[in-house]
């Protein structure tokens, strides 16, 4: 009998494709989306669609959680409604799910609940393991609530890991569209400094990397979904250069980016040098550790999925 994964975010960047991962390998899929029914299955595939998490309430159960509920963190700049909207998005959305969760005739084996390194605040040129403790700031507060929110199903004896996830690449979307343009115009170039590290990580290894805490038994805890070869922006910039075979030779100062952007130009000055200590422990395989191999899948015209 095939097992049931109840997912929220399933119509994301990661969702989408964490779908139809899932339904290859034989998994009966729920999906939670304020999209319609038709949208959700278009993205998705063969799932069950619901729109309000209250429909699940009381339900006989499903085999395991995986959480990627939440709005984009760089889509629109961080007014204090915004914030509100960020934190909504991902803990209040995390209640109401363990609340539902808490209802079900059993409870699941497994939550696997989506977080990011953002939960450390800047590190500067530190390297970042699961271990380190963070600074604080907005964005680390933001992941503290969120998997906090999470945290109350392991009293219950339920297995529940985070995914600290960097920032992802992968044809189709996500952070990549917004910066290929520009870069294929010959006006890319570093951010700041470029100093400050990006601990990126390919979709697909996200992807594997969810479904391998999932289905571990003795997976729990916090994970740091990003490459092992984590690089700087300055880095990044000239990789993604090369791949596009573009110039990148203007520079975004600092200060004109905290003008336009206020707080949130944070996320593009500051980092972390995240390392995926647990799951090379583990000897996770990353499908894309290298960042030229990474990119050049990402941007390639025939790889969109």
């Amino acid at each position: 009998m095939s097992k049931r994964i109840l997912i929220t975010g399933g119509t994301g960047f990661i969702g989408h494709v964490l779908c139809r991962e899932l339904l290859a390998r034989d998994y009966e899929l729920t999906v939670f989306s304020r999209q319609p029914p038709e949208t959700v299955k278009s993205s998705c595939g063969r799932v069950e669609a619901v729109s309000d998490l209250q429909q699940l309430r009381s339900h006989p159960g499903h085999d395991a959680v995986i959480n990627l509920a939440g709005e984009g963190i760089a889509d629109k700049r961080w007014s204090e409604t915004r914030k509100h909207e960020l934190r909504d998005s991902r803990i209040g959305v995390t209640e109401t799910l363990v609340e539902v969760i808490r209802s079900w005739e059993r409870a699941p084996e497994v939550l696997v609940s989506g977080s990011a390194v953002g939960f450390y605040g800047d590190q500067g040129d530190a390297t970042v393991t699961e271990d380190t403790s963070p600074n604080d700031e907005f964005t680390q507060r933001l992941c503290r609530d969120w998997e906090n929110a999470a945290k109350p199903l392991a009293d219950d004896g339920v297995r529940v890991c985070f995914s600290r996830t960097g920032v992802v690449a992968g044809p189709g979307g996500g952070f990549l569209e917004r910066m290929i343009l520009p870069f294929k115009l010959g006006l890319g170039g570093r951010l700041g400094s470029g100093t400050q590290y990006m601990p990126w990580i390919h979709r697909d290894d996200v992807v594997g990397a969810l479904i391998w805490m999932m289905e571990n038994p003795n997976a729990s805890g916090p994970f740091n979904v990003v490459s092992p070869n984590p690089a700087t922006n300055a880095e990044f910039t000239r990789t993604l250069g090369k791949v596009l075979h573009r110039p990148t030779l203007f520079p975004a100062p600092a200060p004109v980016l905290k003008v336009a952007l206020g707080e949130m130009a944070r996320l593009l000055l500051t980092g972390q040098r995240a390392i995926p200590e647990r799951l090379t422990q583990e000897k996770f395989e990353f499908r894309y550790p290298d960042l030229e191999q990474a990119l050049s899948q990402s941007v390639s015209p025939g790889s969109s999925r």
